[in-house]
C-alpha cells in the first residue's frame, strides 16, 4: 500500500512546491530590475551558506548545531527520500543513508522543540510554534517507512489486510511533514525562509559582503547612490514595487528570529521601530493584505499614538507610508532608526534593513518634503551654508586662531590631509581637534587642513534621505580635493571617515582614509610617539557604530589605550555588539520620542562596567554621552587622552623620520 501511496504523495508535494515557487518568484519580480549573475550566484551559494551565513549563526553555538543537524538532515533526507521512495531505488546503502539523515533531522527537531517550549519574546510565535512538530513528523515518518528497506523490519509488515491502518497512519504522518517541508516552503509557511533564504544568498544585493577566500566575509556598508539624472527612476521607495526584486527577495527570507529586535537601540528605547516587524510589513506589502497574521513583537508605539498589529495594510503598488488611511508603516517608524547597522550585523539571513529604511526616507524627503522636526531646517542649512548648523562657513577655523594650522591652499602637497568635519563648529569637539593637532605635531606629521574650503561630508543629508544635497556636497568636496596632492586623509569623525572612504567612490572620489585612532596607533608602532604611564581611574571604551560595525575597526582604539597603560574594562555590549549612542542617522535631528533615551541606556552600560571614564572616538558619541544627566563617568576622546600623556622626545631621536617625505600620489590616484 505504501509503495503506491508514497510516490503519489512525494511527487504531488514536489509539483505543488514548483507551482508555489513560480508564484513566489512572480511576487519578487514585481520589484525593479537589479543586475545579478544567475550562474555566479548559484555557484557561490554553497560557500555563502556554509561560511558566511554560518559565521553569523555560529555566534549562538546551540542554535548553530541545531541548524546543522536539522537543515542538513532535511536536505539529505529529502533527496534520498525521492530516490528511495519516489523512484523506488531501494538498495540498503541509500536506505541506510536515509535513516541517518532522518535521524539527524529528528534530533535537531528535538532541540527546536525545546527552544519553543518557552520562547524568548523576540521569537515570533503563531505558525512558527507548529514547526517543531512538522519537523518531527517528517523525520520520524521517513525514518519508519525506510526501516524495511534496510532489513530492520520485515518487508511485509506494512502490507496485507491487517496492516492497512498502520500504513495509512504512516502515510498521514509523512504527508503532514511533506506539506510543511515542500508545500509550505514556497507557499508561505514557516519553511519559506529556506527557499527564499537560499536564493537571497545567491542573488544578494551586496555580493561583496561575502567571502571569496579564507578569512571570513567581506564588508559592504556604503549606501547605494541614486541616479538623479534618470527621470524615469523613482526618487527613493514609495511603494513595495519600488524596491529592487532582490530586496523583496531578501525581505521574504526573514526567519523572524528577532535577533535584530534584540539589538535595536530604538526598539529598546521604546521608539516606534522594530526591525523584524518592519521587514514583515514589507512582506505584507509585497503580497498584499494586512499584518493581522503577524505573531511577533509589534513596533513599540501603542502608547505613543501608533497602530497595533492588525491595522497596517498595503499592496505592491500602494504607498508604504500613506498620507491618510491604512498604510504599511508609520513615518515615525522610519525616522526612529539611527542607522547603526546592529540589525544587519546580527541578521542570520543577511538582510539589509538600513538600505531599505534610507530608501523609504529618500521618498519622504525628496518627493514629499516630509522630514520631521528640525530635519528641514538642517537640510536648508546644508544647502545654504555647507554645514548642518547654519554657521558662517568662514568661521570654520576660528577655534584654531592661535594654532597657525597649515592650509592645503598654501602647501598644495602634504602627507596627511586632516579632515576637521563639522565638529569644528562645536566647542566641545574643538577640544578634541586641538588635542589631535598636538598629537600630530608631536609626531612631526606633515599635515594640512582645507580650512574654509572644507564642506560637510554629506553624511547627515544622505541618512535623512536628501540624496541630492549629499551628491552636491560630495561632488564639490571631490573637486576641491582634486586640486591637491596627499597620501591619506585623517579624521576624528567616523561618519566623515565612512562617507569619504566608502561612499565618495561611486561619485569619483577615491581616497585612503584613516580614523584618528588608527593613525595614532600606527604612529606609536612606528616609534613616533611616547606616552607617560596612565595615572587615572578605570576606563571603558565605547565603539562608534560607523567605525566598528560599518568599517570593522575595533582593535586600533584599544591598542592606543593599551599603549597608554590602560586596561579596558569592557562593557557587556561592546565590539560588533556595541550599543549605539543614539547620534547616527540624523536621529537627534528627527527626535522621535520613546520611553527612554538611547544615550541614557548606553551610559547605564558604562555604569554597570564600573568604569570611571569612557573613552570615545566620535564627536557624535561625545555629544550624546556627555548630554546624559547625572552620568557616573567622564567622557573623553582618545585624542585627548593621548595628548595628555605625550612625552616630549629628545632632540635627534633615532626614531625621527623626515618631516616631509615626497607625496607622489594625487587625490584622484589614491584608491582604497
Amino acid at each position: 500500500m505504501l509503495e503506491t501511496l508514497l510516490p503519489i504523495l512525494i511527487f504531488t508535494a514536489l509539483a505543488l512546491a514548483v507551482i508555489g515557487a513560480v508564484r513566489r518568484i512572480r511576487l519578487w519580480r514585481q520589484g525593479r530590475p537589479s543586475r545579478v549573475s544567475l550562474f555566479k550566484g548559484l555557484v557561490a551559494l554553497p560557500r555563502r551558506y556554509l561560511v558566511d551565513l554560518h559565521h553569523v549563526v555560529g555566534r549562538d553555538k546551540m542554535i548553530s548545531n541545531t541548524h546543522v543537524a536539522t537543515a542538513g538532515g532535511f536536505v539529505a533526507a529529502a533527496v534520498l527520500m525521492i530516490l528511495v521512495h519516489g523512484l523506488g531505488i531501494a538498495n540498503p546503502l541509500l536506505g541506510g543513508l536515509l535513516l541517518l539523515a532522518s535521524a539527524s533531522m529528528f534530533v535537531g527537531s528535538l532541540f527546536v522543540a525545546r527552544r519553543r517550549l518557552n520562547p524568548p519574546a523576540r521569537l515570533s510565535k503563531g505558525s512558527w510554534m507548529r514547526l517543531p512538530k512538522s519537523l518531527m513528523a517528517f523525520s520520524l515518518g521517513v525514518f519508519l517507512i525506510t526501516l524495511p528497506t534496510v532489513g530492520l523490519l520485515p518487508e511485509g509488515l506494512l502490507e496485507g489486510s491487517g496492516s492497512w491502518l498502520l500504513a495509512l497512519v504512516l502515510a498521514g504522518v509523512v504527508a503532514w511533514g511533506l506539506g510543511e517541508m515542500f508545500f509550505g516552503m514556497t507557499w508561505g509557511g514557516p519553511m519559506k525562509h529556506a527557499f527564499a533564504g537560499a536564493l537571497h544568498l545567491a542573488f544578494h544585493r551586496r555580493a561583496e559582503r561575502f567571502s571569496t577566500k579564507k578569512g571570513g566575509a567581506g564588508r559592504s556598508t556604503g549606501l547605494k547612490a541614486l541616479n538623479l539624472e534618470d527621470e524615469a527612476a523613482p526618487l527613493g521607495v514609495e511603494k513595495p514595487a519600488d524596491f529592487t526584486w532582490n530586496q523583496l527577495l531578501g525581505f521574504d527570507a526573514c526567519v523572524q528570529c528577532g535577533r535584530c529586535e534584540a539589538v535595536c537601540p530604538a526598539f529598546a528605547a521604546g521608539q516606534p521601530l522594530n526591525p523584524k516587524k518592519l521587514i514583515q510589513d514589507m512582506v505584507v506589502g509585497m503580497a498584499g493584505g494586512s499584518d493581522a497574521a503577524y505573531a511577533g513583537s509589534p513596533h513599540p508605539s501603542q502608547g505613543l499614538g501608533g497602530k497595533p498589529v492588525g491595522e497596517h495594510a498595503g499592496s505592491p503598488h500602494g504607498p508604504i507610508v500613506a498620507l491618510q488611511g491604512k498604510a504599511l508603516v508609520d513615518a515615525d517608524t522610519l525616522w526612529s532608526c539611527t542607522t547603526c547597522r546592529a540589525c544587519v550585523e546580527e541578521c542570520p539571513m543577511m538582510i539589509e534593513h538600513v538600505d531599505a529604511i534610507v530608501d523609504m526616507r529618500r521618498h519622504l524627503t525628496l518627493e514629499r518634503g516630509k522630514t520631521p522636526n528640525k530635519g528641514a531646517e538642517v537640510l536648508d542649512n546644508l544647502i545654504a551654508t555647507d554645514n548642518p548648523g547654519g554657521f558662517d562657513p568662514g568661521s570654520r577655523l576660528n577655534w584654531a586662531a592661535d594654532l597657525s594650522l597649515p592650509l592645503m591652499a598654501d602647501l598644495k602637497q602634504v602627507d596627511v590631509l586632516l579632515w576637521l568635519g563639522d565638529g569644528a563648529f562645536d566647542m566641545r569637539n574643538q577640544r578634541t581637534l586641538r588635542a589631535l593637532v598636538k598629537v600630530l605635531r608631536a609626531a612631526e606629521v606633515d599635515f594640512a587642513v582645507l580650512g574654509t574650503e572644507e564642506r560637510d561630508s554629506g553624511d547627515v543629508a544622505r541618512r535623512l534621505g536628501d540624496e541630492a544635497t549629499f551628491q552636491s556636497l560630495a561632488k564639490r568636496n571631490i573637486a576641491t580635493l582634486a586640486q591637491y596632492r596627499f597620501l591619506q586623509i585623517v579624521t576624528c569623525d567616523p561618519h566623515s571617515f565612512h562617507v569619504l572612504g566608502n561612499e565618495y567612490g561611486e561619485l569619483g572620489g577615491h581616497y585612503e582614509v584613516r580614523h584618528h585612532s588608527t593613525f595614532i596607533a600606527e604612529l606609536f608602532d612606528a616609534g613616533r610617539l611616547t606616552f607617560a604611564s596612565w595615572k587615572g581611574g578605570s576606563v571603558t571604551y565605547h565603539d562608534p557604530c560607523y567605525l566598528g560595525r560599518y568599517n570593522g575597526e575595533y582593535e586600533a582604539p584599544r591598542n592606543v589605550l593599551k599603549a597608554l597603560g590602560i586596561e579596558v574594562k569592557e562593557m557587556e555590549r561592546s565590539s560588533y555588539r556595541s550599543r549605539c549612542c543614539g547620534g547616527g542617522g540624523g536621529a537627534p535631528i528627527t527626535d522621535i520620542p520613546g520611553k527612554q533615551r538611547i544615550p541614557d541606556m548606553r551610559m547605564n552600560d558604562v555604569k554597570e562596567s564600573g568604569a570611571e571614564l569612557v573613552a570615545v572616538g566620535c564627536p557624535q558619541c561625545t555629544a550624546m554621552l556627555e548630554g546624559v544627566v547625572d552620568a557616573s563617568a567622564e567622557v573623553r576622546d582618545i585624542a585627548e587622552l593621548v595628548a595628555d600623556a605625550l612625552v616630549e622626545r629628545p632632540a635627534g631621536d633615532a626614531s625621527d623620520g623626515p618631516r616631509r617625505p615626497a607625496a607622489t600620489t594625487t587625490a584622484e590616484e589614491v584608491t582604497v
